[in-house]
């Protein structure tokens, strides 16, 4: 029997926290034939609504430092502003969307991250994602839109990376058996060769090859985490990943596949 295909489409909080790309991503994603689920940021949104509130946003190799109060902020942000204007602006668009975080229906439980060099506060790191529930609402016709914040089962959330989101989820769903296809958008049209010219798209990349870009400083900063979520996807049955720009959401033949 044939598996049914799922898109799992992880966006960057840039990219829903402008007007204008968030209009043209809800297009593209609302076109989007078949079952879907969008994972989506909002650090932006997060580090302005905190300075309004006269709470310092700290930030290491970027990653955010999620003290109590900052809890409390990415929580507005992330499960509720940024993801109920997408929740509406799906609506509108015919697409019937219900938004989530990691702690409704249990779908995503993580443990407070460990202090090595750094205590990054209130940050999980999942270790258990259940795509029975989800696989049930995307049978029914529902559009899950995934907030970065997962729990720990104790009655904490947790400030969680989107695209370890959105990596978890895609591999919770080919567990509960569809074919998924993981994309991850942004500002550039893929992984480039050479960060200074945007057509020096590298169509794919193995693993090996993805050490060696590394090793030669090529591959560097943020990317290096995406494309590790993006070979453990593949590793745990994911059918394909790309990465690629927010506007060629629907063309999954543009853009880096990972292999």
């Amino acid at each position: 029997m044939e598996k049914q295909k799922v898109n799992v489409i992880k966006v960057g909080g840039k990219i829903v926290e402008e007007e204008d790309t968030l209009r043209r991503l809800l297009d593209d994603f609302a076109a989007l034939d078949g079952y879907k689920v969008l994972v989506h940021g909002g650090g932006r949104s997060a580090t302005r609504l905190a300075e309004r509130l006269g709470i310092e946003s700290r930030m290491v190799d970027g990653r955010r430092i999620t003290d109590a109060d900052t809890l409390q902020v990415v929580t507005m942000v992330y499960g509720g502003l940024v993801n109920k204007n997408i929740v509406v602006g799906l609506q509108a668009r015919g697409v019937n969307a219900l938004g989530l975080t990691g702690a409704d229906m249990n779908v995503m439980r993580s443990h407070k991250r460990p202090v090595v060099k750094i205590d990054y506060g209130f940050v999980g790191d999942v270790e258990q994602t259940d795509g029975s529930l989800l696989a049930d609402l995307i049978h029914k016709g529902i559009v899950p839109v995934m907030a970065p914040l997962t729990h720990d089962g104790q009655g904490h959330l947790l400030n969680t990376n989107a695209d370890t989101i959105a990596g978890e989820t895609a591999k919770a769903l080919a567990r509960a058996g569809f074919d998924v296809t993981l994309t991850f958008c942004f500002e550039k049209q893929g992984v480039l060769r050479d960060e200074n010219d945007d057509q020096s798209v590298i169509a794919e990349i193995d693993e090996a090859s993805f050490r060696q870009l590394v090793d030669e400083g090529v591959i560097q900063g943020g990317m290096i985490p995406k494309l590790q979520n993006s070979f453990e996807a593949i590793r745990a049955g994911v059918s394909q990943v790309v990465i690629t720009q927010a506007s060629h959401v629907a063309q999954t033949h543009l853009g880096t596949h990972c292999r």
